[in-house]
């Protein structure tokens, strides 16, 4: 059992909570809970840490594993990211997709533009995975999707949501576009309300910044703008809130 916060192991994972840098580095991320312990693909388990008090109480659920280190309740709070650990976290290996892993039989894309709020980016994908996305495109300024604060919102759904990281944002949708892929943007200078359009062929939602929206040469590649319309004088939604009502309306078209 590690009972020094001084021990390397634990300044890595220190390193591996605060650092997207140290994460792509490593190609590894952290997650905490016995949630995403349980749900975690094992061939993506690099190795588990668990707290003193958690492991007596709750052995049978680590029964035979090896990769298994222990740490002292004092020292577990030191590389926890959360204020009330649950006593379990883990290193696992990161995701690779490529932009064509992102559009299945039916490509449902959602395109994020500069999305910057953990808490949003996280309950997008969890929020895709629910609605039948297919794929999430990422421009090259989006919060990282391994921080922390990100894998929690996610909710487990970053074990199976693709996603992918563009390195040049338009020229990935130019390829969307070339493959047949409707884009919509949800904008104020839409003319039309969002469900009223037929979302059943292939398509692809832009979302923008949650403060500045997406940028004009951005939202120039939407085939078509459409409006969430909005009552009082709120003028836009936040940014996770209007991507599940989009999702939500495909998700229903497609059902029917």
């Amino acid at each position: 059992m590690i009972t020094s916060t001084s021990n390397a192991q634990v300044k890595q994972l220190q390193l591996l909570q605060k650092k997207s840098r140290e994460r792509a580095a490593q190609d590894c991320f952290v997650v905490e809970g016995i949630k995403m312990y349980q749900e975690v693909p094992q061939e993506r388990l690099i190795h588990t840490f668990v707290s003193e008090s958690f492991y007596h109480k709750n052995s049978v659920l680590f029964a035979d594993r090896k990769d298994l280190t222990l740490l002292s309740d004092r020292v577990f709070e030191s590389v926890s990211d959360t204020k009330t650990p649950q006593g379990v976290l883990c290193l696992v290996r990161q995701y690779h997709y490529t932009l064509a892993d992102l559009s299945g039989r039916q490509p449902f894309i959602m395109a994020l533009e500069n999305i910057q709020d953990p808490g949003n980016l996280g309950t997008i994908l969890r929020t895709a995975e629910g609605a039948g996305v297919t794929g999430i495109l990422l421009s090259p300024g989006c919060v990282d999707l391994y921080n922390p604060k990100v894998i929690r919102s996610t909710m487990g759904s970053v074990y199976r949501m693709p996603f992918f990281y563009s390195q040049d944002f338009h020229a990935d949708l130019q390829s969307l576009k070339k493959q047949g892929i409707s884009i919509y943007a949800a904008h104020l200078k839409g003319m039309q309300a969002y469900d009223r359009q037929d979302y059943r062929t292939p398509c692809a939602f832009l979302i923008g910044n949650e403060s500045r929206g997406l940028r004009d040469e951005t939202a120039a590649f939407a085939d078509t703008y459409v409006r969430i319309p909005m009552c009082g004088q709120v003028e836009s939604l936040n940014a996770a809130v209007a991507s599940s009502i989009l999702m939500y309306e495909v998700n229903r078209q497609r059902r029917q």
